[in-house]
């Protein structure tokens, strides 16, 4: 290169070694890079003769291009280089880094003007390229560069020159372009490069989220981003990044996950690859298929199981398993009618733990082939066939069956299930055995009747014994005297199923015992029963006068029987006609029992928003999965309906439908839902079960396990008498057990009745009809008060109705008259009486009466939960205790109440006319209210309300009450009439 004399030194080959800190690449955005350019650069200097462009090269000998000035010999100088226009892009801050050289002015001889050892920098904002137009006024001062270093005369011979670097920031700049100037006052200085360029954060993607370029807005704060989730992801938390003035990223917040069927792959979410799966969002890798399931696409959720192999309900990660084979080396032990089976777990099963065996009884007729089949026709056994512990669910490998006929054909299918079992009905393995019952005597005769009683003898009659086990060849009646105590007895045969035994003894009480005879011996004797002839009393001293009174008694009793049988009529009539208006009947249930869950009961009142508790306690079903058979009865909001519920991969069931009526309001529908909330939080076998709602289409429906007997006080009316004790108390004893669970979940029902009580086809009862209930609270003294509504007088306490306070307790005293409803076969408590002659009544110490027939420790129990004090009465654990006694003890269940022994409960006189105060038997007739009774009994002769009570069940017959319900209810009023008489005006 050429040298200028002047300045007495030259640029020749010279090394330039740079000071300062090299930019982080991908941060500082160049504006401008003097060195860059491989020509001339442009730029404008005034005056010409000032600065001056040269070429030369770097330390890498790369061509670049300077400005030098060095007019130190002149003085007075005011040189100026001003740059090209340059853009600012998005820049708000700029940075302008100076790489020059600067001479000492000690080591420049001769100097003949001033010399400096500094320059300025200028800038200015313009909004475009003004060209070659120049005025140094317009131009702001951004700084005066000073150099670090500057080089000497021994520098130049040394060929090393100290390149300085210098670096400042201009802004905010707000034009959208600027130019750059220098100007000289004296100094001998080369530019070596001009780099103009601002900072920004790159495009980055942290945490599967991407952050775009960010430009700092200035230089002394952080810049909050917010960040976009890559493809395939989701928000876990907001993703946020600071940028730094600096364009650096900080403290990374958030984060996004991958969806199911994509995991994180090079800071992206790739889908799965096939044989693999993901089912749930997060940055977790994609898994293996487990055993017996595939995927054969990418991005799969989970893994289809292989041919023959299924998954339940199981997580997605376990192993798709199979049914187990059949259970192996089957063992049968026959004792007379029972049988032990005992048998091997199966060779295979299935690849889970969760096995359980299940037993099916058949009675085959036929003879059977190999392995249990042949030509036999089998039918299902018996339902009284009993099953220890029990026929399905069993999880050990034995089970004893009871109550087999003897010299009977049975076949007993054993099949191993677990979790996938019902979803593969085809794979169905059991194993088989066939089975011949030994001959077997008799079970015990149970029912005897006692028909006819007199002076001298006695009449009874019985059934055959429920398991007769063969033909009955004949009958042993064996009777004595019950103050001998069997030391002196007789013995009688009869071929039939009903005797007379002659000969006795007047007014004496006997005990007698029955036992059956089959060829293979006599049976268990039944338990001893108890009569007593008739008293001497009635004796005349002539045959003829006995004849004549027996003729007189006879007519007597026919014509009052006569009449009390119209009347009795007339009020079954008029009652069948009148229904309270609390009596509101819904008819719906099965008989598919659920295991009890214990927990607590959540009010769904206290949700803001109801229909969230419908969806968390009630499962919403498809209505195409409904079908609607028929109309049963219609409801406060709707129809109720039966029909059918068809879920996938399930049996069809059985179901009752009650369906919100078009035009309803929300709070129509919240209400009608309410009781589905309610509902949907019991598990137990006494309590309705909910099978689901409908709440996505109309009309909106809940639906529950349909119930084929409906109502409790329904089915036995129209089944009166036909039931023995033992299965009224496991009635009673299923809604103890049942009202139980929902007071141990602190659950008030306030509307427990027989009407609300739904009868299956297996006589289970269940407790329903939650529309008046509530909840108790942790307190157990604690009660809830109503705001008013209607309240079912004849079953409610009397702290209820009074002060509106429901309790469990309250809750037990209208389980005490759903026991007296019971025994009674349906009656309405408290019969034809008003509401407020009830409360009256019960205020002032009325109880109702024990109905016929009731056995002395129900009512015993009726009168407990009956105590005014609501402390004193029964817990419903100890009302099933109570209960579980009694069938553990079914002699205890023969002690009848005596009407006479219990507490005089006459009612107090009332204006009304529904009850009047008697004295005698006339005086009783003619206050009968119906009047088709007393004219049935017109022209019959009577005396007193003893020989009124003196009539028999022989009697009601003779006059045409054939109806065994019937005639104990006459009987029992005409006791309550003698024993009434006896202490005062009698109650009709």
């Amino acid at each position: 290169y050429s040298c200028r004399a002047r300045l007495r030194f030259c640029y020749c080959c010279v090394c330039v070694h740079s000071l300062g800190l090299k930019p982080q690449p991908g941060r500082h955005i160049n504006l401008l890079d003097s060195k860059a350019s491989q020509g001339e650069l442009g730029w404008i200097s005034y005056p010409q003769h000032g600065w001056e462009e040269i070429s030369g090269v770097d330390e890498h000998y790369t061509p670049i291009r300077t400005f030098q000035v060095c007019n130190v010999m002149e003085y007075s100088q005011n040189n100026w280089l001003r740059t090209n226009w340059i853009p600012r892009q998005s820049a708000q801050k700029i940075y302008v880094e100076l790489k020059f050289t600067l001479r000492d002015c000690n080591s420049i001889p001769l100097v003949l003007g001033t010399c400096k050892e500094t320059f300025n920098l200028l800038y200015l904002e313009t909004d475009d390229d003004q060209g070659s137009h120049f005025r140094e006024h317009q131009f702001l001062k951004i700084d005066t560069i000073a150099a670090d270093e500057s080089f000497t005369q021994m520098d130049l011979g040394d060929r090393i020159l100290k390149l300085n670097t210098e670096v400042r920031e201009v802004g905010p700049i707000n034009k959208k372009g600027f130019y750059l100037a220098f100007q000289d006052v004296g100094a001998c200085v080369a530019l070596v490069s001009v780099r103009v360029y601002f900072k920004k954060c790159p495009y980055t993607v942290r945490n599967l989220a991407s952050f775009p370029d960010t430009v700092p807005m200035d230089s002394q704060s952080l810049v909050e981003v917010k960040g976009s989730c890559v493809n395939h992801s989701k928000e876990e938390e907001p993703p946020r990044m600071y940028c730094s003035t600096e364009g650096e990223w900080l403290v990374p917040i958030g984060k996004c996950l991958c969806n199911p069927g994509y995991e994180e792959r090079s800071s992206t979410c790739q889908m799965c690859q096939p044989g693999f799966y993901k089912s749930t969002l997060g940055n977790i890798e994609c898994s293996k298929c487990p055993p017996h399931s595939f995927s054969h696409h990418e991005g799969s959720l989970f893994c289809g199981c292989e041919k023959n192999y299924f998954r339940a309900e199981d997580p997605v990660a376990m192993a798709c398993t199979r049914p187990p084979s059949a259970p192996r080396n089957v063992i049968s032990s026959i004792n007379e009618t029972s049988v032990i089976l005992d048998w091997s777990w199966p060779e295979d099963s299935g690849g889970r733990r969760d096995i359980t065996f299940t037993v099916v009884c058949k009675r085959c007729r036929g003879v059977a082939g190999p392995g249990g089949s042949g030509n036999q026709r089998c039918e299902p056994c018996r339902s009284n066939v009993r099953f220890l512990p029990r026929a399905a669910g069993l999880q050990n490998t034995t089970v004893t069956v009871a109550d087999l006929l003897a010299h009977t054909n049975y076949t007993f299918e054993i099949e191993a299930q677990n979790g996938v079992s019902p979803l593969a009905p085809k794979m169905r393995q059991y194993a088989a055995v066939t089975i011949t019952t030994n001959q077997a005597a008799p079970s015990p005769v149970t029912v005897i009747k006692k028909e006819k009683t007199s002076r001298n003898s006695v009449s009874l009659s019985w059934q055959q014994p429920e398991r007769p086990n063969g033909i009955i060849l004949d009958y042993e009646i064996k009777y004595y005297e019950k103050e001998e105590q069997e030391t002196s007895y007789t013995i009688l045969r009869a071929r039939g199923c009903n005797v007379t035994l002659n000969g006795l003894k007047p007014n004496t009480a006997y005990l007698l015992q029955i036992r059956a005879r089959t060829a293979a011996g006599y049976g268990a004797s039944s338990p001893s029963i108890q009569f007593e002839t008739s008293p001497d009393s009635f004796s005349i001293s002539s045959e003829n006068s006995q004849v004549v009174l027996i003729a007189i008694s006879s007519a007597v009793a026919i014509i009052l029987l006569t009449v009390l049988l119209y009347v009795l009529i007339g009020r079954f009539c008029c009652h069948g006609k009148s229904k309270h208006p609390d009596e509101k009947r819904l008819h719906f249930g099965n008989g598919h029992l659920r295991l009890p869950g214990i927990r607590t009961y959540v009010d769904p009142h206290t949700y803001e928003d109801p229909s969230q508790a419908v969806h968390e306690f009630a499962k919403e079903l498809d209505a195409s999965c409904i079908a609607i058979d028929k109309v049963v009865g219609a409801g406060e909001f709707g129809e109720v309906c039966s029909g059918r519920l068809k879920l996938p991969s399930k049996k069809e069931i059985c179901v009752a439908i009650k369906t919100l009526k078009g035009g309803y309001t929300d709070k129509q529908r919240r209400d009608f839902l309410a009781e589905a909330s309610i509902m949907g939080q019991f598990d137990h076998p006494n309590i309705i079960r909910l099978e689901g709602v409908v709440t996505r289409s109309k009309p909106v429906m809940i639906v529950t396990e349909y119930m084929e007997n409906g109502s409790l006080d329904t089915f036995l009316r129209k089944h009166d008498a036909q039931f023995t004790g033992i299965q009224l108390v496991g009635m009673l004893r299923g809604i103890a057990s049942g009202m139980k669970y929902l007071s141990d979940m602190g659950y008030v029902h306030r509307d427990l009745a027989a009407r609300n009580i739904l009868v299956n086809s297996n006589l289970v009862c269940k407790v329903s009809d939650f529309g008046l209930s509530r909840v108790l609270e942790d307190d157990p003294e604690a009660a809830y008060t109503t705001r008013g509504g209607k309240i079912p007088i004849r079953w409610t306490a009397p702290e209820a109705i009074a002060y509106r306070k429901f309790t469990s307790a309250s809750d037990a005293w209208s389980y005490g008259i759903v026991l007296w409803e019971v025994m009674s076969y349906g009656e309405r408590p408290y019969w034809e009486m008003s509401n407020q002659d009830v409360i009256k009544a019960v205020d002032e110490g009325y109880r109702l009466p024990p109905p016929m027939d009731c056995p002395a420790t129900l009512y015993q129990l009726m009168l407990d939960c009956w105590q005014k004090e609501r402390n004193n009465r029964p817990k419903f654990e100890q009302i099933v205790s109570i209960l579980d006694k009694l069938i553990r003890n079914p002699g205890s269940l023969k002690i009848t109440a005596n009407t006479t022994s219990r507490p005089a409960n006459l009612l107090l006189d009332r204006s009304s006319s529904e009850v009047t105060s008697v004295g005698t038997v006339g005086d009783w007739m003619d206050g009968m209210r119906t009047l088709p009774c007393k004219e049935a009994f017109s022209g019959v002769s009577y005396s007193s309300c003893d020989t009124l009570a003196k009539t028999s069940t022989e009697d009601l017959k003779k006059v045409g009450v054939t109806i065994v319900g019937q005639q104990k209810k006459i009987v029992s009023s005409l006791k309550a009439v003698e024993s009434h008489t006896k202490n005062g005006p009698v109650p009709v």
